[in-house]
C-alpha cells in the first residue's frame, strides 16, 4: 500500500473508531444513567491505535459496528440452525451470532440431563426407536418454524433426522423437545421438515427409495418394488403434538426425493418437492458398474413433484388409502387417477424447491446446471386444465418444460437453495462457486429489471444452504442473509483435522452485500436454518407454577411442595417425593435395599429466573436438569449396593457444594 493510501485508511479507522465509541457511550448512558467518562474525542486516538495494531480496515470496523450487541442488550433475531451430526438444534442470536442454546433433540445431552434418567426425556427418545432398536443419535437437517397464514408465529419448531426418518416437535415456550415420531414406511428423510401455511401438516419426503413395508427385495427389482414417499404429518396445535392417526403419505416413483416447500397464497393447498436420480440408478461400483455418483447424473432433467395435498386429504378421508405399517398411504396409481401428483422436468440434480413469497413461482436450483429455473404455478394449473402433459414410465403426468417454465437466470456453478427479501430480490447459494448471488424477481415483485443476476459475493467455502430473515414466508424481513458453509479452510485456529463449519452473516441492506461475521460451528454441521424476529417469540423465564411437568405443559400430579416431602415403601418399590431449593434437597438421606425399584420425584420450587438445579446420582447413570418450577421423575432398579452421593450439578448459590445427599443401598 502506498504511504498516502495508508494515511487515508488510518484516518478512516480513526473516524469510525470515534463513531464506535460515541455509539457505545450513548448505549451505556441510556442503560445506566449519565456517563462521567472522558469525552469520546479523548478516547478516539486510543481506539484508532487498537484498530491500527490489529490491522483492521474500515470495512472491519463497520462490520463490528453492525454486529456488536453490548452486554445486557438483546439480539433482534433468533436463528434456529440444524445441528447436523450432533442430532440437536442450535439457537443463535442475530446480529451478534452468539450461540444461545443447544436444544437437545435426538441425542442425549448432559447439561440439560436429556435422556439420562429423567422419565419424560427417556420416553421421548424411546418414541423414536426403529421397531425394537433404540436410536440415540441423529442427523438433523431442516428446521421449520410453525406458521400462521404463511408467517412464522413463534410457537413451535420442527426438525428432521435424515438418518433415521424421524421428525421432532419442539415447544418454543421452553425450547424443549416434546415428541419424536418415527416414520414407519421409510428409512431416510433428507427433505423434512416443511410446514403448510397454517401448520396443518409437516411435509416429510423420503430420500432414498426402499420397499415401503421394510421387507426385503433384491436391487434387481428396484423399479417394481422400490418407492419414494412423501409424508404429511398432521399437527394438532391444541395439543402441540403430531397426530399420527390423522397423518398420511403419498407413494411416488423411486426417484430420490429431496427438498420440498409448501405452496402459499396463490398456491396454497399444493406442495413441491425436487428429486434426483430419475435414471433410477442402482449403483454397483464394487462390481464394476457405474457408481451412484455417475449413474444418477446421466440425464439432463430430473423431476419436480407437484402435489395437491388438499385433494390428497380428501382422498384419505374417503377411505381410498392403504394402511402400511400403521401409516395410511395413497398408492401411486391412486395419486395419478385422483389428480394428486404431477411432475415437471427440472435441470439435473436439483436441490432446493423454493416458493416465492406470493406463492406464484417455484424456484429450482440444479447442482449441475448454472441456472435457477423458475416455474409458474399458474402455467401448471393451465396445463392441468388443458391436460397438456406427457407421462413417465409409471404413468405420472409430466408437464412440458417450456409450458410451465417462466424464466431461467444464469447465476454460476452449483446453485442449491434460494431465499427472498422484502425488496423483490432472491438470494441463491452457489456450492461450487462458493458464494451468494443476488438476483431480481420478475413481476409482480419488480416492475423492471426482473429475472436478472444483480450481484455475487464470495463466501468461505462451498456454501450449502443459506437463510434470510423470515426469507421463506409471505412477508420476508430483509436485512441479513446467513451462509451455512461446509468448509472453513484458513478461517479459524486449527483444531485438528476435523474443521468446524462456518456460518457467515451477510448484510444485504446496502448497495453491495457485505460479509460481517464468521461464526464457527464446532459441534456439528448445520445444514439449514430459519431466522425469526425475536418479538414473535414469548418464551417463559420460569415455569407458570411450581410443580410443572415440562412435557405435559401442566401441573405434575407428583409435584412436591415444602412439607410434602416423603419416602414410601410398597413391597420392593420405593417412591420418593423430594423438594429442591437453594441450597438443599429434602430428604438428604435415603436408604433402600439392593433389588428395590425406585421411583423418584423431584420438584424445584424456585420462582427466581435462572435458578436451575441439577441432580446427579453417580453410579446409576442418572443426571437431570430441573428448571425453576419444574417437577421431574426418574425410575430405576437398584442393582448395586454401597453408599452413593447425589448432588446439585448447577452452581446455584454460595453453598452450592453443600447441596447434596446420601443414597445408601443395603446389601
Amino acid at each position: 500500500m502506498l504511504p498516502g493510501n495508508r494515511k487515508v485508511v488510518h484516518a478512516a479507522i480513526s473516524i469510525l473508531a470515534v463513531v464506535l465509541l460515541l455509539g457505545l457511550s450513548a448505549c451505556q448512558t441510556g442503560a445506566a444513567g449519565p456517563s462521567t467518562a472522558a469525552p469520546a474525542a479523548g478516547l478516539s486516538a486510543s481506539a484508532a491505535d487498537v484498530a491500527k495494531a490489529r490491522n483492521l480496515t474500515p470495512d472491519d470496523v463497520t462490520a463490528a459496528l453492525k454486529t456488536y450487541v453490548p452486554g445486557g442488550k438483546y439480539d433482534d433475531y433468533y436463528m434456529f440452525a440444524s445441528g447436523g451430526q450432533s442430532g440437536q438444534v442450535f439457537v443463535i442470536g442475530l446480529p451478534s451470532m452468539r450461540l444461545l442454546k443447544t436444544i437437545a433433540v435426538f441425542t442425549p445431552e448432559s447439561w440439560q440431563g436429556y435422556g439420562q434418567g429423567e422419565e419424560d426425556t427417556m420416553k421421548i427418545l424411546d418414541e423414536g426407536k426403529f421397531k425394537s432398536n433404540p436410536i440415540l443419535w441423529g442427523d438433523t437437517h431442516h428446521p421449520a418454524l410453525s406458521e400462521t397464514n404463511g408467517q412464522y408465529d413463534g410457537q413451535y419448531l420442527f426438525i428432521n433426522d435424515k438418518a433415521n426418518g424421524r421428525i421432532a416437535v419442539i415447544d418454543l415456550r421452553d425450547f424443549r423437545t416434546k415428541q419424536i415420531v418415527k416414520n414407519p414406511v421409510m428409512i431416510n428423510n433428507h427433505g423434512g421438515a416443511f410446514v403448510t401455511p397454517n401448520t396443518d401438516y409437516i411435509i416429510d419426503p423420503s430420500q432414498y427409495a426402499v420397499p415401503l413395508d421394510f421387507q426385503y427385495a433384491p436391487i434387481s427389482e428396484y423399479k417394481e418394488k422400490y418407492r419414494g414417499l412423501i409424508t404429511y404429518w398432521k399437527f394438532d396445535r391444541r395439543k402441540g403434538r403430531i397426530d399420527t392417526a390423522q397423518s398420511f403419505a403419498i407413494e411416488v416413483p423411486p426417484y430420490w426425493q429431496d427438498l420440498c416447500d409448501a405452496g402459499k397464497l396463490a398456491s396454497d393447498g399444493w406442495a413441491f418437492c425436487g428429486s434426483f436420480n430419475s435414471e433410477m440408478a442402482t449403483g454397483g461400483i464394487e462390481e464394476g458398474k457405474p457408481s451412484f455418483e455417475s449413474g444418477s447424473a446421466q440425464r439432463d432433467m430430473d423431476y419436480l413433484h407437484v402435489m395437491n395435498w388438499k385433494k390428497a386429504e380428501e382422498v384419505v378421508k374417503a377411505g381410498k388409502a392403504q394402511t402400511i405399517n400403521g401409516m395410511r398411504v395413497i398408492r401411486l396409481s391412486t395419486a395419478v387417477s385422483e389428480g394428486i401428483l404431477y411432475l415437471a422436468p427440472e435441470p439435473k440434480s436439483p436441490h432446493g424447491s423454493d416458493v416465492t413469497p406470493k406463492g406464484d413461482y417455484v424456484v429450482v436450483g440444479g447442482k449441475l446446471d448454472p441456472h435457477v429455473t423458475i416455474f409458474s404455478f399458474k402455467k401448471m394449473q393451465d396445463a392441468i386444465a388443458k391436460q397438456s402433459f406427457d407421462r413417465d414410465s409409471f404413468g405420472v403426468p409430466v408437464f412440458k418444460f417450456n409450458e410451465v417454465m417462466e424464466a431461467q437466470v444464469e447465476l454460476g456453478l452449483g446453485p442449491l437453495h434460494t431465499v427472498f427479501d422484502d425488496q423483490g430480490y432472491a438470494y441463491t447459494s452457489l456450492f461450487l462457486d462458493s458464494g451468494v448471488v443476488k438476483w431480481s424477481l420478475g413481476a409482480p415483485y419488480r416492475t423492471e429489471g426482473g429475472w436478472k443476476r444483480v450481484e455475487h459475493i464470495p463466501t468461505q467455502y462451498n456454501l450449502g444452504h443459506l437463510t434470510a430473515v423470515e426469507g421463506d414466508t409471505v412477508q420476508p424481513g430483509g436485512k441479513f442473509v446467513v451462509a451455512l458453509n461446509k468448509w472453513s479452510v484458513d478461517r479459524f485456529l486449527t483444531v485438528g483435522p476435523l474443521h468446524p463449519q462456518n456460518l457467515q452473516l451477510i448484510d444485504i441492506t446496502g448497495s453491495k452485500m457485505q460479509v460481517l461475521y464468521d461464526a464457527p460451528a464446532g459441534v456439528g454441521e448445520p445444514h439449514y436454518a430459519q431466522i425469526i424476529k425475536a418479538e414473535r417469540l414469548k418464551p417463559w423465564k420460569v415455569y407458570p407454577e411450581a410443580g410443572w411437568n415440562a412435557r405435559a405443559q401442566a401441573k405434575d400430579p407428583n409435584a412436591t411442595m415444602p412439607g410434602q416431602e416423603k419416602v414410601e415403601r410398597r413391597g420392593k418399590t420405593v417412591e420418593i417425593w423430594m423438594r429442591a431449593m437453594r441450597s438443599n434437597f429434602n430428604p438428604e438421606r435415603i436408604t433402600v435395599k439392593k433389588g428395590d425399584h425406585v421411583i423418584w420425584h423431584i420438584t424445584n420450587i424456585e420462582r427466581t429466573e435462572d435458578a436451575t438445579h441439577g441432580f446427579a446420582l453417580p453410579g446409576y447413570n442418572i443426571n437431570m436438569s430441573i428448571d425453576p418450577g419444574e417437577t421431574v421423575t426418574v425410575e430405576f432398579d437398584v442393582t448395586e449396593s454401597g453408599v452413593f452421593t447425589y448432588y446439585c450439578t448447577e452452581f446455584c448459590s454460595a453453598l452450592h457444594l453443600e447441596m447434596a445427599g446420601y443414597f445408601m443401598v443395603e446389601p
